[in-house]
């Protein structure tokens, strides 16, 4: 059996979407304009990729690899994302298996722990990047209660810094509430966003942006609160951020290269036409400042920087190869190869990585080379965390 092989994963056409990104490159066209939200690689039963050998055959990649502990993905997020959390470990399992027990079906709506794994998750952006991530800051948190006049309602909520009674107040808050108190701030903010008089580093930008999408029936989003309560951050291209268990956050737009343990455990509490359990989501969400660590990576050879989170199911390699360059490497453990831009070929399996046949699987102990064939390529390695880096 090679040690190399071709790897097709599988699209999730989730409404937020965008409809160009992920098909230009796979090389697929979308005539009829279908949302092409993410590209799962990886051993998740809710999409197993497929392994290709050149001649024609097809085997699934838990036949060829077995289990793998993470799972990579491509996002395109045309339309803000839901506000989540993930449990974790020890969590997810008790959870699964009571809503196993429950005889909750895999695929139903109301279904929130699709496994019992964790899913810590690190993105690097691919493009200018907007997502929340955790709470602000107390002084960045009174500052913006106090700054936003239809927020102030909150600031004796907020008093002694208590981020649990802020958060599960404005949760659990009836419909009622939510509309008394967003609809002056929506009626204000929507006219500045459609005469394009908000920059997206404000969060009146993306609260606008939020109604518009998804407040429906004349009751508006409670997840808005969130949006001014979070950090909002902004990545430029391969910048990275890290999202461990109960940390709460919502990707606003952009692309990225995801890589997280291999799970779809997500517990949602608002911005989102997906199922939405807020008990669920407060039972796991840290309501603790945050301040947002942005990551470079670490330059381990020339043109190769690597992200290692604190977590042992994962790590990920970046590296920019110019036409002609070349990189040995040898698999620490089994690997899946993903081309963003240019093309690559490895010699030693006789493939070349390209727009339309991106992704390469490479097994354990296999020893092989990228060599870049166009004026520069980017191409992303995921792995186990291993301690050699």
């Amino acid at each position: 059996m090679t040690g190399i092989a071709r790897l097709t994963g599988t699209v999730k056409h989730y409404d937020w979407g965008g409809f160009s990104f992920i098909p230009s490159l796979l090389k697929t066209g979308n005539p009829d304009k279908k949302p092409f939200a993410e590209y799962w690689l990886g051993v998740h039963p809710l999409g197993i990729s497929q392994v290709q050998f050149p001649d024609g055959t097809i085997q699934a990649l838990t036949e060829y690899a077995g289990d793998l502990p993470f799972l990579l993905k491509i996002l395109d997020v045309k339309d803000m994302l839901s506000i989540q959390v993930h449990p974790s470990k020890s969590s997810a399992e008790e959870e699964f298996a009571r809503e196993n027990s429950e005889g909750i079906p895999a695929d139903s709506p109301r279904r929130n722990y699709k496994d019992d794994n964790h899913k810590p998750e690190m993105l690097v952006a691919l493009s200018d990047f907007y997502l929340l991530h955790g709470f602000k800051t107390v002084k960045m948190l009174n500052a913006i209660l106090q700054v936003v006049p239809e927020l102030s309602s909150f600031l004796p909520v907020f008093a002694s810094n208590n981020y649990d009674n802020l958060y599960r107040t404005a949760m659990t808050m009836p419909q009622e509430q939510v509309n008394q108190i967003l609809r002056p701030l929506i009626d204000r903010i929507v006219p500045l966003y459609n005469e394009n008089k908000l920059g997206k580093d404000s969060e009146d930008f993306w609260a606008a942006r939020a109604a518009l999408t998804f407040s429906k029936n004349k009751n508006i989003d409670r997840g808005i609160f969130s949006i001014y309560f979070f950090n909002l951050v902004h990545l430029k291209k391969g910048e990275a951020i890290f999202q461990g268990a109960g940390l709460p956050h919502a990707y606003l737009e952009g692309q990225n290269v995801e890589l997280m343990s291999n799970s779809d455990n997500v517990l949602r509490g608002g911005l989102t036409t997906k199922h939405i359990d807020v008990d669920e989501l407060l039972k796991h969400v840290k309501c603790e400042p945050t301040v947002p660590a942005i990551l470079e990576g670490k330059e381990t050879v020339a043109s190769t920087r690597l992200f290692k989170p604190p977590v042992k199911d994962f790590q990920l390699s970046v590296s920019e190869l110019a036409k002609d360059e070349t990189l040995a490497l040898t698999a620490n453990t089994t690997e899946i190869i993903l081309l963003t831009e240019g093309e690559l070929e490895i010699p030693e399996g006789n493939v070349t990585i390209k727009p339309g046949q991106p992704v390469v699987i490479v097994l354990k102990g296999t020893t092989y080379t990228l060599k870049g064939l166009a004026g520069k390529s980017t191409v992303f390695r995921a792995s186990e965390a291993v301690h050699n880096g």
